[in-house]
């Protein structure tokens, strides 16, 4: 119960504001209005946990080589950057760059005009889509595609697919041909930005990488430099520390980002209110993030050798669902929640049989 005390907290005060929210604002506002609002509130956190609960695994498995001041940073400052940044401000920068409006005039439309806002960031689906799809395509391509990988889920297939990690650029010559399809199915007006979309996708990923793959060589160095600790200080070992965090934090900020993506537009499907999203949203998040720690410190990755199979290929499969809705294919966020969910329990319950054959 300790690792989801601050969430089921910070759920209690969400609710508090869902419902202060839900009785003071709009045309019929009153106890009906709040009662409403804590409902969505509560089906959008809902939806989010299971929509990101393959997220929480694939963060466990970054974690778990992390110190108490990294896990602690991705409860903070983490959280704080996937609530306000990506699940509020990010909706709508996108919708301020392409109306070519301000901030702040985005902001009044989505609190004044939710119907409008609605509209014009759905209007961008397709790209968002792109975007996300493009990310997380490339995270389950990467884990496939890992001649390193000690254990096969299914054994045949992914020792096969093993293999092929010698060919160079494997997983970004399937990403592309990925978008290729996908561009090739929406409308012509759209299809540049679909593809501009989806190739930044691909270079946020592989950016990511290259800083990671920066660090930590640099760390080699610093270790090099601890063998022969003439210049060695404490503030160069505080320095080393940090870099090995960096990379990750930011990979899982980005992992995580584009899970949001998928969330934020389903949530618009079942209101327009922004301010409730947002909330019903930041209540999941947050709980993704304590299971993320509760994973690590219990060890359960270990005990479950196939999670993080199961995880990563139901980022596949949320992959192409965002693919496939980009170009106006409608997956019911209910079913993308569930594919996700059957994945993890199959795991959980192909690990445990494993488990008593080595018995």
């Amino acid at each position: 119960m300790k690792h989801f005390r601050f969430s089921i907290i910070f759920s209690i005060v969400c609710l508090a504001l869902s419902a202060y929210w839900g009785f003071t604002h709009g045309a019929d506002a009153g106890l009906m209005t709040m009662l409403k609002a804590l409902a969505i509130t509560g089906i959008l956190a809902v939806m989010e946990v299971s929509l990101s609960f393959d997220n929480a695994v694939v963060n466990a498995s970054v974690l778990k080589t992390w110190n108490q001041f990294w896990r602690t940073l991705f409860l903070t400052a983490g959280i704080i950057v996937a609530v306000f940044g990506m699940r509020l401000l990010f909706p709508l920068l996108i919708v301020g760059v392409t109306a070519d409006m301000s901030i702040v005039d985005v902001a009044q439309l989505a609190l004044n005009d939710p119907k409008s806002y609605s509209a014009k960031l759905l209007a961008h689906h397709p790209e968002i889509s792109a975007f996300g799809g493009m990310f997380l395509l490339l995270v389950f391509l990467n884990f496939l595609f890992d001649d390193e990988k000690d254990s096969h889920w299914f054994h045949w297939l992914e020792s096969k697919l093993a293999n092929l990690a010698s060919i160079p650029a494997i997983s970004v010559f399937l990403a592309l041909i990925s978008l290729l399809v996908m561009a090739h199915f929406v409308d012509a007006d759209t299809r540049l930005a679909v593809m501009v979309s989806g190739i930044w996708g691909i270079v946020v990923y592989i950016g990511v990488q290259v800083i990671g793959h920066l660090l930590e060589s640099s760390d080699a160095d610093d270790e090099e430099s601890e063998n022969h600790p003439q210049g060695a200080s404490i503030g160069d070992t505080v320095a080393t520390v940090a870099k090995a965090g960096i990379g990750g934090f930011l990979y899982l900020e980005v992992l995580d980002a584009s899970f949001s993506f998928d969330g934020v537009i389903g949530a618009f499907a079942i209101t327009n209110d922004v301010v409730i999203i947002m909330l019903g949203l930041a209540i999941g998040a947050m709980f993704v993030r304590s299971m993320t720690v509760f994973l690590v410190e219990k060890g359960t990755l270990d005990a479950y050798i196939f999670l993080e199979h199961g995880a990563h290929y139901a980022i596949g499969a949320l992959a192409l669902i965002m693919l496939a809705s980009g170009t106006g294919v409608h997956v019911p966020e209910v079913v993308t929640g569930l594919i996700g969910i059957a994945f993890i329990v199959w795991a959980v319950l192909s690990s445990i049989s494993y488990s008593k054959k080595q018995h």
